[in-house]
């Protein structure tokens, strides 16, 4: 017993309860969102991210935000910092001190609300694959195909980014229905964890320029079962590469995940 006539185990565990709770600020789950986004690839070394600004608006967060989040992956060698003509902040590395429990922070919490995104998401690209299929016009056609032929000559990740998201805007105008094309852009921001960037690796850029033309000649031919095949198939890219990510780090941190998951 201690002196207070309390057993010095019990003791222990009131002052773990009882100590003091760290809240995070907006800078660092906002940091931890950039670490996930750089382990997925969406950001890659060498690339410069977009300025403060943009960033702020894509995040629907201040620019105060966004510099605090900034300077946090500085310190952890995350990002580098250039001045002059040319200069902004641009990725270094996709591992830093800490990532993986930086990851997990962002993954695990919401990993069923994720998952059940990604399956919203398929079912959403489905549909508008299906629906271009029977709606597609000439000038729509124009538009995926010279989509299609960008991403295949695309000579970098900025590139292939663009190219990608323009393939699946034509064929989301295809469908002739603003709702459902404005719904594929919001899903691609919130699976994206607000960046409006779709992981990448060279093994899913390969994938994937392959994948492309299948799916936009499946729309130009008119076959909507077909397209909507292809395009279940084409997005669990994405899923596949967020469940390996989160695989990882459940390993890695021991089974931690797997207890916090079934505590949500």
């Amino acid at each position: 017993m201690t002196a207070a006539g309390v057993p010095g185990q019990a003791g222990d565990q009131f002052g773990t309860l009882l100590a003091p709770i760290t809240l995070q600020t907006a800078g660092e789950r906002i940091a931890e969102r950039f670490v996930t986004a750089i382990a997925l690839g969406e950001f890659v070394p060498g690339q410069r991210l977009p300025p403060e600004r943009e960033l702020a608006a894509m995040l629907e967060v201040s620019r105060t935000t966004v510099r605090e989040a900034l300077q946090r992956l500085q310190a952890a060698g995350y990002v580098t910092a250039r001045r002059g003509r040319g200069g902004g902040t641009f990725v270094r590395t996709g591992q830093g001190p800490g990532s993986d429990e930086m990851i997990r922070r962002t993954l695990v919490p919401a990993w069923a609300q994720l998952t059940e995104l990604l399956d919203f998401r398929q079912l959403v690209e489905q549909l508008i694959a299906r629906t271009a299929a029977v709606r597609r016009q000439e000038s729509d056609i124009h538009a995926i195909r010279a989509a299609v032929t960008r991403y295949s000559e695309a000579a970098d990740r900025d590139a292939s980014r663009l190219a990608d998201q323009a393939l699946h805007q034509a064929i989301a105008r295809a469908a002739h229905n603003e709702r459902l094309a404005e719904l594929s852009a919001r899903i691609r921001r919130e699976v994206s964890f607000g960046f409006d960037a779709e992981p990448y690796t060279p093994e899913v850029r390969r994938r994937a320029v392959h994948q492309h033309p299948e799916l936009a000649e499946a729309v130009i031919a008119g076959d909507p079962e077909r397209a909507a095949g292809l395009a279940a198939r084409h997005f669990s890219l994405t899923e596949e590469m967020l469940s390996e990510l989160h695989a990882r780090i459940r390993v890695r941190s021991g089974g931690e995940s797997d207890a916090h998951d079934q505590g949500q």
